[in-house]
């Protein structure tokens, strides 16, 4: 969810349960995303293709965490892990 956005910044607020995938979506803007609460989770495109997966690429950053992130292509996020997964990304427009 948008929780707050300017002309400077764009700040989500997502959660995501176990088992549960986002729509797809992209991001226009790089970001910072602050880690509430981690949990596994593919990337994936509009044709079902993994694009990351934290498991494999042994992402699993700490509750607190800052981390970066570039832009995003067109994706969805699919929790396949145990946990909310539940981060807030402040996007900076550039």
């Amino acid at each position: 969810a948008v929780v707050l956005e300017n002309d400077r910044v764009r700040v989500l607020d997502t959660r995501l349960a176990p088992g549960d995938t986002t729509p797809l979506h992209e991001h226009h803007w790089p970001a910072v995303p602050h880690v509430l609460g981690w949990s596994d989770f593919v990337r994936i495109d509009r044709d079902d293709r993994i694009l990351l997966d934290s498991a494999a690429v042994g992402m699993h950053p700490e509750a607190g965490a800052i981390l970066w992130g570039s832009p995003l292509p067109p994706h969805a996020v699919r929790n396949i892990g145990t946990r909310e997964l539940h981060i807030i990304a402040i996007e900076i427009k550039a």
